[in-house]
């Protein structure tokens, strides 16, 4: 079983970065997705970014230039590196582990495995 846990999150002013850690155990297969995606309440899931099998990355167009994706395997840890960071960036930031059967961006947090969440807080 996957288990995944952010960490990273906070308050900033626009403009502003933050990095998004996501510790993960029980994934060993190569054929996994690994993402992040962000609710905000009252609001629909949005894919962040996500990186395939073969660690290729990922960018929703609303963060592309400002987020990177990257993943540390000999520490388990999937990243997310947010700069120039604008309020509409407002929102819990969750990390997932999952099969995707057409495109890892598309399907992060729509099935498998996710934490719970870290808050991430832009004011401007």
């Amino acid at each position: 079983q996957v288990q995944l846990v952010e960490s990273g999150g906070g308050s900033v002013q626009a403009g502003g970065s933050l990095r998004l850690s996501c510790a993960y155990t029980g994934y060993t297969d190569s054929m996994y997705c690994m993402g992040w995606f962000r609710q905000a309440p009252g609001n629909e899931r949005e894919g962040v970014a996500a990186l395939d099998g073969d660690g290729s990355a990922y960018y929703a167009e609303y963060v592309r230039g400002r987020f990177t994706i990257s993943k540390d395997n000999a520490k388990n840890t999937l990243y997310l590196q947010m700069d120039d960071l604008k309020p509409e960036d407002t929102s819990m930031y969750y990390c997932s582990a999952f099969i995707a059967t057409v495109s890892c961006l598309d399907e992060v947090g729509t099935t498998g495995y996710w934490g719970q969440g870290t808050q991430v807080t832009v004011s401007s």
